[in-house]
């Protein structure tokens, strides 16, 4: 099913965020965080889009290789927030902010075929002013993430009605090679059980659309 917005929300974000360059100098980091299938990485790819020069640095880089997930017993329940790397994320947003005009950054990216993080999928330019990064924890307050809220100069919390996520999820899922039963199974025991805690950062946020 093809992911799409009210329109007003995304034209209002592209104003936020422009207006947000003109007063900001220097690098300008942007996050947009949300429960799984509410269209993150669709909305941050379109803004990356919209911003001549801008990087796009997804959180889901930083999962866990699946080799890790089954050494640690987690492989599945994949995607809860204690099988990515979230001090590897937060030094990688440390680094984009300190060294802008020094260096590019290389980041991972997440090959949904694979089911894997790939390393240096992305690069955020040394030149590059706007980054736009997007993950389901951005605005938790516990542990290594509590430092990304302080790292962002806007978060934004993206959102749809629960039953369309779940179609997307459940779509998503089967994509990936699960079975019916299997991804309906996912997308309701894994899945949700981390929208529930996601929600509970929408007051971080700056903006819900």
């Amino acid at each position: 099913m093809p992911i799409s917005y009210a329109h007003e929300s995304f034209v209002d974000l592209l104003g936020d965020v422009t207006v947000l360059l003109d007063r900001t100098a220097g690098r300008v980091v942007v996050g947009l965080c949300g429960p799984p299938g509410a269209g993150k990485s669709t909305a941050a790819l379109g803004l990356a889009a919209a911003f001549q020069d801008a990087a796009y640095l997804p959180m889901d880089g930083f999962h866990l290789s699946n080799a890790a997930l089954d050494r640690l017993g987690r492989r599945d329940r994949k995607g809860a927030i204690d099988t990515f790397d979230a001090a590897g994320y937060v030094a990688t947003l440390r680094r984009v902010r300190a060294e802008y005009r020094e260096r590019d950054v290389y980041v991972p990216a997440f090959d949904r075929e694979l089911d894997e993080a790939v390393a240096a999928g992305h690069v955020v330019a040394a030149e590059c002013r706007l980054v736009i990064t997007e993950g389901n924890y951005l605005g938790v307050p516990d542990g290594e993430w509590s430092a990304v809220r302080g790292l962002l100069d806007r978060l934004y919390y993206v959102d749809c009605p629960a039953r369309v996520r779940r179609e997307r999820l459940v779509a998503r899922h089967i994509d990936g090679g699960r079975s019916p039963q299997a991804a309906q199974a996912w997308a309701d025991e894994v899945d949700e059980p981390n929208a529930q805690l996601i929600a509970t950062t929408r007051e971080a946020c700056d903006r819900v659309l």
